[in-house]
């Protein structure tokens, strides 16, 4: 099962991506280039809030209980998704990358190239 410290190192892997924690020192936001893509929770129960295209969302929790629509978020665009090993590590790290891809979609143009110029 995925650790909630790979989680964190694997956002922060992504290109432009900044930790910050506006919400008190047990919820850390990712964000590219100002953009929140992800929230993970600390503690007890480790979550991992991101963002998703509304029809996979609902196919999200329909096969994985442990997805739920977005805690405190538009449940139309967002899952929490409670790390209890339930959803497979791959499928998570996808989870992942398509909230990302689906936040550089929504930037300006001037910003997603300046990203495509960043890209190691």
């Amino acid at each position: 099962m995925v650790t909630r410290e790979q989680l964190q190192s694997y956002c922060l892997a992504k290109n432009a991506v900044t930790e910050s924690f506006p919400f008190g020192d047990d919820v850390a936001v990712y964000k590219v280039l100002e953009k929140m893509f992800a929230l993970l929770s600390s503690g007890a129960n480790v979550r991992i809030t991101l963002k998703c295209d509304p029809d996979k969302a609902l196919l999200l929790r329909d096969i994985y209980p442990a997805v739920q629509g977005g805690y405190y978020m538009n449940k139309h665009h967002w899952n929490t998704i409670t790390i209890d090993g339930t959803v497979p590590d791959d499928e998570l790290l996808a989870m992942i990358d398509d909230s990302y891809r689906l936040v550089v979609k929504g930037l300006p143009r001037a910003d997603r190239e300046q990203l495509a110029r960043s890209t190691p």
